[in-house]
């Protein structure tokens, strides 16, 4: 299950490593072996048995990789990986007993930790300032993410399926490219790694919901942010998401409307992140909720 998590996020490293070049190679670099190794420590601390084998560690530190702006310092990468393992996952026992999402986790330790860096964003090789904001070509460094510029009213500028579409746009190095991350959920669909519940639901909602609040187009808020890399990747996590197909619905709905409050609402353009986090919180609800009955029994 995670090799096939791994194959199917590597469309997304590789526009990565095409849009980004060295920079995504080292961050992507750096978050897998600090996370393996740290993993492989805090087993050790433990006295328990190995786990790197599983590949759970890898899946995390490509996970938090690709939740990363480019140009983020290395060691703050570093610090992101060992929070993951060490808080967010191992200190509950491991695999298969963390409540959160240990990317997610990191991620969050990270935007607070390190506002600035985490919210400083450059444009991808070859992409064209000018085409981005309207503004004079200039040998800039840092840009605005697409729902940054949507925030600011900026909506008509963007050349918006071309740019969100095939990763000509600012932001976290894996969240650019929707064609790529599409492939990898298409991927994990046929190969029944995951269903189709939650990441139908979360982005049907943020659909409908950004098209009855009007203002700007939906397509922008599905195609825009972490919102495919957060469904289809990390809210549809075996541990932290519900085990139920209606749980799992319910589950999608309160992560789409979470994620576009907190966009709508909030001095903060995303919100994947903290919303799949508030939902971890209450998977166990969601569970014991909506458990069928037994068969035979009243």
């Amino acid at each position: 299950m995670m090799r096939d998590v791994i194959l199917a996020l590597l469309p997304a490293a590789g526009c990565a490593v095409w849009f980004f070049g060295m920079k995504a190679v080292w961050l992507i670099a750096v978050c897998i072996a600090t996370s393996v190794v740290t993993e492989a420590l805090c087993r050790i601390a433990m006295k328990r048995s190995n786990s790197i084998g599983d590949l759970s560690a890898v899946l995390t530190g490509l996970l938090l990789a690709l939740n990363l702006p480019p140009d983020l310092p290395l060691w703050m990468a570093v610090a992101g990986s060992v929070f993951a393992i060490t808080v967010a996952k191992q200190a509950f026992g491991g695999l298969g007993y963390n409540p959160f999402n240990p990317a997610l986790s990191a991620r969050a330790f990270m935007l607070i930790s390190f506002t600035g860096a985490m919210t400083t964003w450059s444009y991808p090789n070859g992409c064209d300032p000018a085409a981005m904001t309207g503004a004079t070509p200039v040998d800039a460094v840092t840009c605005a993410t697409p729902l940054a510029l949507i925030k600011k009213g900026n909506v008509e500028q963007l050349d918006v399926l071309k740019n969100l579409l095939f990763g000509n746009a600012g932001g976290c190095i894996g969240e650019t490219c929707a064609v790529a991350l599409l492939i990898g959920a298409a991927y994990l669909l046929v190969r029944r790694v995951i269903t189709w519940h939650i990441p139908v639901s979360f982005l049907a909602t943020v659909f409908i919901f950004a098209f009855f609040k009007g203002g700007v187009p939906p397509l922008f808020h599905v195609l825009s942010g972490g919102a495919i890399l957060g469904a289809c990747f990390m809210a549809t996590d075996y541990v932290t998401s519900p085990i139920t197909a209606k749980g799992k619905i319910v589950f999608g709905i309160g992560c789409g409307l979470l994620t576009m409050c907190i966009r709508s609402g909030g001095g903060y353009p995303e919100g994947v992140s903290f919303a799949i986090l508030i939902m971890n919180a209450v998977t166990p609800l969601i569970n014991r909720f909506t458990q069928p009955k037994p068969f035979g029994r009243a």
